[in-house]
């Protein structure tokens, strides 16, 4: 079993979902604009600098989910992926997919967002096998606003794919790895075939040093944030 492994945010799509999500609830009204604005760009910037704090960013992104009744989000999400997602959503990253699944290889997206606002994404990208941060339900299927696991991010992401490939008694020969972020460098360094898609600044530097392929997913026609 090959593997195709995909990051997600600004890799398949042109933009991040976990940041978009945060406009989202601003839209929905859940929150003051101004004052979660300011504390969505600053996770943002942490993250862009490899500094961030994942299990204080979860705790802030799911704090206006908990407690609510599952069919509320189900339908909040559904306007999400028609209103944000759904223009960001790369065709060449459609294609790349469909090209290793004409190969006969396993497709998997690994993402440090939270599987909350990225499993319906994995699914309309048509890939069934998903590693994202896990969100903590209580009894009633509710958010309690707290994350479960080791969260997908940076080191995490080795650890968890390496937990799946356990279960699977499955190994990394012959895999690739696709990612925008020097989060990523990790999980890059682990796979036979790891590439850089529209990278940021560091793993571009990275990528170069390494002799990585580096290419680029974008379309002019899609919208980017």
């Amino acid at each position: 079993m090959a593997l195709a492994i995909f990051d997600l945010d600004n890799t398949l799509l042109a933009g991040d979902s976990d940041h978009l999500w945060g406009e989202f609830v601003i839209d929905l009204g859940l929150v003051d604009a101004d004052t979660y604005r300011q504390q969505n760009e600053q996770f943002y910037r942490d993250y862009c600098r490899g500094e961030l704090d994942i299990y204080a960013y979860q705790r802030f992104a799911l704090a206006p989910l908990v407690g609510r009744d599952p069919a509320e989000l189900a339908r909040w999400h559904d306007q999400f992926m028609q209103r944000y997602i759904e223009p960001i959503i790369l065709p060449k990253g459609e294609a790349l997919i469909a090209e290793h699944k004409a190969r006969g290889d396993t497709v998997m997206i690994i993402t440090a967002t939270n599987t909350f606002i990225t499993r319906p994404i994995a699914r309309r990208l048509g890939v069934d096998i998903l590693l994202g941060t896990e969100v903590e339900v209580d009894s009633h299927g509710r958010f309690t606003g707290e994350i479960v696991g080791t969260p997908t991010f940076q080191q995490g992401k080795v650890v968890r794919l390496q937990q799946w490939l356990n279960e699977q008694d499955a190994t990394l020969a012959d895999s690739h790895f696709y990612s925008d972020s020097h989060n990523d460098i990790p999980l890059l360094q682990q796979v036979d075939h790891p590439v850089a898609v529209d990278p940021d600044e560091k793993l571009a530097h990275y990528a170069q040093q390494q002799g990585w392929p580096i290419i680029s997913l974008r379309e002019q026609a899609a919208k980017e944030y």
